[in-house]
Order: C-alpha cells, then sequence, then structure tokens
C-alpha cells in the first residue's frame, strides 16, 4: 500500500559549491538554463583565497542569482569565504565532509569535488552543520582559548611536581595543592637559596602548619641550582598563563553580557557552574530554533547512543559517536559534580552508576542536563525546579519495591519472612 510522504524538498535553482583550500577555492555555480527547460548551466572557475578575490567571487556569484553557498569544513580554511559571503548576504551552509563522499572509480580533483558538490547540494542531500552568529563565535573563541590556557597552565604545573620528584622533594605528598600560598612561598625560598628542610618548613600557613614536621622530612631531598634554574623557567610561564586567563575571564564576562539572563538560570541548574553556563552558551548559543526539539540536541552533542541496523539485527555497541569536546567536557564535569549532591540529577548519577557503571551515568545525567539547558533556552521565562532525590522513591511500586528488596536478601542468604507491621 502506497503512503503520502512529507517530503517537500525540491530542486534548488541557483546554488554554488565551494571546494576550498588554503590557497585557492573551486566554484561551481549551477543555474537553470533560459532556453532548455529542465536542463542546467554549469560554471567552474578558480579563485585566489585572498579577501580581494572572495570579493570577486561574491560579486559573481550575486549577479547569477545564486541564493545558496555549500563548502565543505575543510581545516579552518573554510572560515574567511562563509564569513565572507555570509556579511553580503547568502544563505551559506557549511557541510561535514564525511556527507559529501565522492563516487568511487572516477577521478578525483579539486573541479570535480566542486562539480560534485553542488549536483548533491542542489537536490537537497545534504544538512548544514551548526555554525554560531558572530557574538556567540566571539565568546566562543575566548572560551576555548581559555580552556587551552588552562590546560597549557595544568601541564606547567605537572612539570613543576616532576622536577620535585627528581630533586626527591616530596612536598606534593604533605600539601594537597602546591601552588597555594604556602607552597609558592616555600618555592620561592628555594629559588632564593634557602636549602634547610626546617625554613622552609615554618613558611607553613593555616592548616598546613600542624604539618611541620612532615614538611621538614619532604624538603629532605637533593634540590641543586640545576633544579632552580628550570623551576624559576616553569613559575614565569604558569604565572604568565595565570595572568592571561584572568584577562580572558575579564573578557568573557563583557561578550556574555547581552546573555547575562540565560546563564543566570543555566547556572541554577545542578552541577553547571557560571564557567559551564559560560562556556554551554559559547558551544550552542541562546537560539533553540536551530534544534526543534531536546533530542536533536542531545543527538548533535553526541549524547545519545547510535543507531545502527542491519538485516533487522542492530550493529555496534550504541556508542554515542565523538561530538563537541568543549561541549563534553562541561557536560561531563557537571554529571560528575551533580553526583555527589542530595538532588534529583544526583540520585540519578548513582542509580545508574550502580547498574551500568560510571561512564554510562556520566553520559546519562549529561543528557538530561541537555535537556534541562534546551527547555531553559528555548523558554525564557522557564526557571530550574530540583524534583529532589526523592523522586524515583515515589514513583516506585510498593509491590516492585518489596519483591526487589526480598530478592536481595535472598541473593545475601537470608530467607526472608514478611510481617505486616501493626
Amino acid at each position: 500500500m502506497l503512503e503520502e510522504t512529507n517530503d517537500t524538498e525540491e530542486l534548488i535553482g541557483r546554488v554554488a559549491a565551494l571546494d576550498i583550500g588554503k590557497a585557492e577555492l573551486v566554484c561551481c555555480v549551477r543555474v537553470p538554463s533560459p532556453e532548455a527547460p529542465g536542463k542546467r548551466l554549469q560554471e567552474v572557475r578558480t579563485y585566489q583565497t585572498m579577501t580581494r578575490s572572495l570579493l570577486v567571487l561574491a560579486d559573481r556569484l550575486a549577479e547569477l542569482g545564486v541564493t545558496r553557498v555549500v563548502m565543505e569544513a575543510t581545516s579552518d580554511y573554510w572560515k574567511s569565504p562563509f564569513y565572507l559571503l555570509e556579511a553580503h548576504g547568502f544563505e551559506v551552509w557549511l557541510v561535514n565532509a564525511r556527507d559529501v563522499k565522492h563516487l568511487p572509480g572516477r577521478p578525483k580533483t579539486d573541479r570535480l569535488d566542486a562539480v560534485w558538490l553542488a549536483k548533491v547540494a542542489e537536490r537537497q542531500m545534504l544538512r548544514p552543520s551548526f555554525v554560531p552568529p558572530p557574538a556567540i563565535r566571539r565568546l566562543r573563541d575566548l572560551t576555548r582559548y581559555r580552556a587551552d590556557l588552562v590546560g597549557v597552565r595544568t601541564a606547567e604545573k605537572q612539570r613543576v611536581e616532576k622536577l620535585l620528584e627528581d630533586a626527591q622533594i616530596k612536598l606534593s605528598v604533605v600539601a594537597s595543592d602546591i601552588f597555594g600560598v604556602s607552597g609558592r612561598a616555600m618555592l620561592a625560598a628555594l629559588l632564593a637559596g634557602e636549602r634547610d628542610p626546617k625554613v622552609l618548613a615554618r613558611l607553613a600557613r593555616t592548616r598546613l602548619r600542624a604539618k611541620i614536621g612532615q614538611l621538614e622530612e619532604a624538603f629532605t631531598g637533593h634540590f641543586s641550582d640545576h633544579h632552580a634554574f628550570l623551576l624559576a623557567r616553569m613559575l614565569v610561564r604558569i604565572d604568565q598563563a595565570s595572568a592571561d586567563i584572568a584577562e580572558l575571564e575579564a573578557k568573557i564576562d563583557q561578550e556574555v553580557a547581552p546573555f547575562a539572563a540565560a546563564a543566570d538560570r543555566l547556572d541554577e541548574i545542578t552541577g553547571v557552574g557560571r564557567t559551564a553556563a559560560q562556556v554551554i552558551i559559547a558551544e550552542v548559543g541562546v537560539d533553540m530554533g536551530r534544534f526543534p526539539t531536546p533530542g536533536h540536541l542531545a543527538s548533535w552533542a553526541k549524547f545519545a547512543p547510535g543507531v545502527k541496523q542491519s538485516a533487522g539485527k542492530p550493529k555496534g555497541k550504541a556508542t554515542t559517536g565523538h561530538g563537541n569536546p568543549y561541549l563534553a567536557r562541561v557536560l561531563g564535569e557537571a554529571a560528575v559534580t551533580a553526583g555527589r549532591t542530595d538532588t534529583f540529577l544526583g540520585e540519578r548519577y548513582r542509580r545508574i552508576a550502580r547498574r551500568r557503571g560510571a561512564k554510562r551515568a556520566i553520559v546519562a545525567v549529561g543528557r538530561s542536563i541537555l535537556v534541562i539547558i534546551w527547555h531553559l533556552l528555548a523558554d525564557p521565562t522557564a526557571r530550574f525546579h530540583d524534583l529532589g532525590a526523592g523522586f524515583y522513591d515515589t514513583r516506585i511500586n510498593p509491590e516492585r519495591a518489596k519483591r526487589n528488596h526480598i530478592r536481595q536478601l535472598e541473593a545475601l542468604g537470608y530467607k526472608v519472612t514478611l510481617q505486616p507491621a501493626a
């Protein structure tokens, strides 16, 4: 029995496709033929990726009446033509290169790739990737650079700890943070030439003063001038990275100001702090029109299992795949943080972790956080409300709970007899 479908796609009348390289790009334009209905006219030209050449390309596309420009996400080379054509009012699509595979068994050149991309694009067989608006792009650049700098600073701190181990200085065994006030004072004294363990131990502050005896043992080592030279260079890099991060955070606060209301509402989610809220807005934006449902957002972020089926049987291990690493890192940290709280998300994390393991619990709670984020951003009047850690207990069938508890006690070797309470 034939069924009517909801397909509404039509052939795009005037489309252009760009095969982009570092120094040049190949543009294929396909438009309807005015003399032969149903036929197509095609133009393939090569342009330099310099700004003046891209302006010539924009003028040519406008002259031909192109309505949609499609390009592959090739490294960072796509950004220049994308931003310029977007500023000229074209509908620009960035597509995943995996979705535009050239047919096997045919020659492969930049020209043929551009033609193939144009043919696929005009038949609407592609999906555009998510490219945020300029304001979100600026915020994204800042938050990603901050994350990279934090990684650089962390790596440098690890080098310091390895250097101290090389000098048989066991400061990290006694102090939880060797870069705190006490730790930095001790490291500064080492650089100044102080080698007496008792003098170094007395530089401890607050609660660390209770461990002066252990600190004296920790500073009994062989810290030489060679170690001092390397330590000085490492501390300079750490301080410089910290100063750069502080400047970035001030700039991020300025850029996120137009989205302050959304950031405040995201900050209310269990496990999501101010920094995480800024990263979430930078990665997904504030306009949920791009994601029709929470499921679309979770699928785009790769926080939903992939569906692979062949011959009526599921294939693979239902893994989520690799999504946005910056967003995944923040959602994972938020899920772990929520798992330590006495809240609905915390109880959800613990319930799944007991049955399926911590990794699956992180993905599941991360997806729950994404669903909450979608609703908060889609409805400006919505606010986060925690359902409470006892949410599951109030919805479990009493008979089912009784059977589960009996089964658990019997598995431990007990004989269970139930007697109703008076």
